[in-house]
């Protein structure tokens, strides 16, 4: 089924990403002008090491891509499949939120969130296996030596932290936050807004969980010191102003986020990064929504599936749209000799028509959860 321009820019429901890494030797003058500083990277188990090997940085990559689909088309089948039966007195078919909004008291069990995730990045645990990080302060008043409290604070440390917000409160970023490896960031019960200034960068590191908040008109910056754990920090050149920035990280699980009105892309997905899902955000107010690779040249990312065909074997493909609402000039023309075999995998899916639109993304963006009552 395809689907408008528009309708991709304003809401997603899911995205399922993977990267995998095949060629350590390239653009290693970028990486170094990048971060001048050497940044360590973190390894699973939350230990400095300096640049892994070649070996090593393709230990996160999925052999079998199309298995990792297929086992989310079972999760959507078995989710929609137990709400028909009455198993979920909630239940909405989504099967990252029937995993946890059905319970009143999640904000007592927050930590089970982190075995929601489906897809490529369904193996991120995040802060799951450390403590509660309270954030009580929403300043930024030294990138170097952040205040205990604030949330850049949080994020630096070397063990796994399970981040939450003690107010509502609007963040303002001097400078990128940088996060560390083993950290969940779960703004679920209050309104956080990181805003008006820098925003989220994810680099080489792991096991990393968002989720619950607004994040829009995320500036460039740069040009500064900024720390990356205790004992570290670092020249950090011009940032671009993306939303969220995820570079050469893995095992990455972004949900239920609303982004907005960035200088550059909401959501970036570069260098090699792998073993990611996108999940259950909204997207509105910006025209480069995602990148997913950063050049053409750069062999080290690759998609999940790459088909390298002569026009004229492709356009006799069977492309079909059903039910989709065209603006902007958008369009779609459909190709092939109609609904064949090989279109049944595809329609099997149950694709609906664009005015389910609204419906099928409600719940899409942050959400207002309240203690004590289904989320």
């Amino acid at each position: 089924m395809a689907v408008s321009v528009r309708w991709l820019s304003l809401c997603t429901m899911l995205v399922l990403m993977l990267f995998v890494s095949v060629n350590c030797s390239a653009e290693k003058v970028e990486l170094k002008n990048r971060f001048e500083g050497a940044e360590k990277l973190q390894s699973p188990k939350n230990s400095s090491m300096e640049i892994r090997s070649n070996d090593a940085l393709n230990e996160h990559v999925v052999e079998n891509p199309d298995e990792v689909a297929a086992m989310v088309d079972m999760s959507i089948r078995n989710s929609t499949e137990r709400r028909k039966l009455g198993f979920f007195s909630c239940g909405t078919g989504n099967p990252i939120d029937d995993c946890w909004r059905c319970d009143r008291n999640w904000h007592l069990h927050r930590k089970s969130l982190a075995n929601c995730a489906i897809g490529f990045g369904r193996n991120a645990v995040g802060g799951r296996d450390g403590k509660y990080y309270v954030v009580s302060d929403p300043g930024d008043y030294d990138a170097v030596n952040p205040r205990p409290g604030t949330l850049r604070h949080a994020v630096i440390q070397d063990r796994p932290l399970w981040i939450v917000f003690k107010r509502d409160m609007v963040i303002t970023l001097k400078q990128e936050l940088i996060m560390n490896s083993f950290k969940t960031i779960d703004a679920r019960g209050v309104n956080v807004h990181i805003a008006n200034g820098a925003c989220i960068t994810i680099q080489y590191v792991t096991n990393i969980i968002i989720h619950g908040l607004h994040i829009h008109d995320c500036k460039p910056t740069g040009n500064a010191m900024v720390r990356s754990s205790p004992s570290h920090y670092g020249w950090r050149t011009i940032a671009d102003g993306d939303g969220i920035s995820i570079f050469g990280a893995s095992h990455i699980w972004v949900d239920h986020n609303s982004l907005s009105n960035c200088a550059d892309g909401l959501i970036d997905a570069i260098m090699a990064s792998t073993a990611i899902t996108v999940s259950n955000n909204y997207f509105t107010h910006h025209n480069e929504v995602m990148l997913l690779g950063h050049s053409d040249s750069y062999t080290r990312d690759k998609v999940t599936k790459r088909v390298e065909m002569d026009k004229n074997m492709w356009k006799h493909w069977n492309w079909r749209s059903e039910g989709d609402l065209m603006l902007n000039g958008a369009y779609f023309t459909p190709s092939g000799a109609g609904a064949a075999a090989s279109y049944a995998r595809a329609s099997s899916l149950g694709a609906k028509s664009s005015s389910m639109v609204a419906t099928l993304t409600s719940s899409a963006g942050a959400l207002a959860c309240r203690k004590g009552r289904q989320c």
